[in-house]
């Protein structure tokens, strides 16, 4: 038996690493467990393809770290740490072909500019939503940054209340609730600005038309435009290290390739954790499990059956592949040589392709012509690759996880292992019309494919980089489930923490700091 902590962690992802510090700086002994090689869940990043080459794993955008509460409170400790950022002024655009591209850049008047080649009435709904923004911001912000209990939730309503009055409250309600092509269609006429913003949704499991997914279109296209995207210098990992070098230093324990098979849990309060091996590990005051809910549920054993039936209907979003690519150059983008300078190029011109996708992929075919989105990060930090040459980050979006047939009938594999390459050349041919001659520049390649994915790391179920849906049924005060988006479970001293959890997905380690100043507090 090992000493005991007052805290221990099962999972090492942002959220555990983010829980872990807000509890150690209230004196809080933590130890962190870990099933793989290396930490840090879906934020990791490694020479993949060829020596000195650095990719990131999965995520790639650390815009929502750089602007989150954790690192608003932490900045000096983690700056100290080594973490660095990278800033992009040209954060995102969609590539249509021929001479046609659209993309928005942190600078508001080259945005009305490329707008207006589009639609004139456009660049002027576009410039009061960005006179908008920072009072909508506030609300929206708050909503995401506040634990879905009643009292902060009724205190949120009231100062939006007190501030925007009856109408203007509806009228964000609406907004929350509408779906990205409800609230596109009502406010923009170019189909080309639509799909261009409606890409996002596709990140976050919200094709067109699921209701609830205008938000995030919304707060990617205005975040960008004034704060300007970041990425990890050298690689999205330097959060994860410059995190877990605070922890250490302050005595904190990761012990990695350390498999949890089960919570300890007497008189129906948690007490710790048996790993496959037999040794137990004690907590003084709490177990926190970063998990997907359907593990959750295999943790607790035959404790709270009405709990564990729960967690095991929560749903997962489809998977996704990712193509990781080592380059001679960039992309030469048919559509203009500027794209060369975006960190994010989506090829998915248009949203009635996108939800068609989407629908593929939900219904386990292979999409015949799926959601491309292209990061080049050493347009932005040329230190991830040698000196002349590049990186690529390619996710494909969306793929069923487990394959049941082909939308284009052209791939007969039902299996990863075989349909990878043949998925992984479909998703290469979108690019190449794009970008002719991109496959004569790749060095080396590795695909990774939805299983590999959650191989290594089991939170992404089926490829799901998201760790489940975001819709309204599973999002806000659902998520995971009614009465439990603040991480409490029915057994006592066990918490659930991680995308799963209220504010879900991103790299914004909202659900740890929550929890973290929750238990601390």
């Amino acid at each position: 038996m090992d000493q005991k902590a007052d805290a221990v962690i099962i999972g090492s992802g942002i959220n555990s690493l983010a829980c872990a510090m807000v509890l150690q700086s209230r004196g809080w002994r933590v130890l962190i467990l870990e099933q793989a090689e290396e930490i840090g869940g879906a934020v990791k990043t490694g020479a993949y393809t060829a020596e000195g080459f650095r990719h990131d794993w999965a995520a790639m955008n650390l815009s929502l770290f750089a602007g989150s509460p954790f690192f608003q409170r932490f900045q000096d400790d983690l700056m100290a740490a080594g973490l660095g950022f990278v800033p992009a002024e040209r954060c995102f655009a969609t590539a249509f072909g021929e001479d046609r591209w659209l993309g928005i850049t942190n600078d508001p008047e080259r945005n009305l500019h490329n707008i207006s080649a589009f639609a004139n009435n456009d660049a002027e709904t576009w410039r009061a939503l960005s006179d908008q923004f920072p009072a909508r911001a506030a609300h929206i912000f708050a909503l995401l940054g506040t634990p879905f209990k009643p009292l902060p939730l009724a205190k949120i309503l009231w100062r939006l209340w007190r501030k925007e009055g009856t109408r203007g409250a509806f009228e964000l309600l609406r907004f929350l609730l509408s779906s990205p092509r409800s609230w596109l269609e009502d406010s923009f006429e170019s189909p080309e600005l639509r799909s261009t913003l409606a890409a996002w949704g596709m990140h976050l499991d919200f094709a067109p038309d699921v209701a609830g997914g205008a938000v995030f279109p919304y707060l990617e296209a205005m975040a960008n435009q004034s704060f300007g995207m970041v990425i990890g210098a050298g690689g999205a990992d330097t959060v994860i290290k410059a995190m877990s070098s605070c922890i250490t230093r302050a005595g904190g324990r990761i012990v990695t390739e350390t498999t949890v098979e089960d919570v300890l849990i007497e008189g129906g309060r948690a007490v710790g954790v048996r790993l496959r091996d037999g040794r137990v590990h004690l907590a003084d005051r709490a177990v926190i499990a970063n998990v997907a809910p359907q593990n959750l549920a295999k943790l607790v054993g035959e404790e709270t059956p009405d709990y564990r039936q729960k967690l095991k209907r929560f749903r997962h979003a489809p998977g996704t592949m990712m193509i990781h690519l080592a380059m001679e150059d960039l992309p030469d983008w048919q559509a203009s040589p500027e794209l060369r300078q975006f960190a994010y190029v989506h090829l998915a011109p248009d949203m009635d392709q996108m939800a068609r996708t989407y629908q593929q992929a939900k219904a386990g075919l292979l999409p015949d012509e799926p959601v491309v989105v292209v990061g080049q990060p050493t347009a932005i930090d040329p230190s991830r690759a040698p000196e002349g040459k590049h990186v690529l980050w390619m996710q494909v979006r969306m793929v069923p996880g487990a394959i049941a047939g082909d939308a284009a009938g052209q791939i007969s594999a039902r299996d990863w292992h075989t349909a990878a390459e043949p998925m992984a050349a479909r998703a290469l041919d979108i690019l190449e019309r794009h970008a002719p001659g991109t496959r004569a520049k790749i060095i080396a390649q590795k695909i990774v494919t939805p299983d590999m994915l959650e191989a290594d790391n089991p939170n992404l179920v089926g490829g799901d980089q998201i760790c489940g849906s975001h819709h309204l049924s599973q999002h806000f005060l659902y998520r995971p489930m009614f009465g439990r988006s603040d991480g409490s479970t029915p057994i006592e001293r066990l918490y659930h923490t991680g995308a799963a959890v209220w504010p879900g997905a991103g790299t914004g380690a909202g659900a740890g700091f929550l929890l973290g100043q929750k238990l601390a507090s």
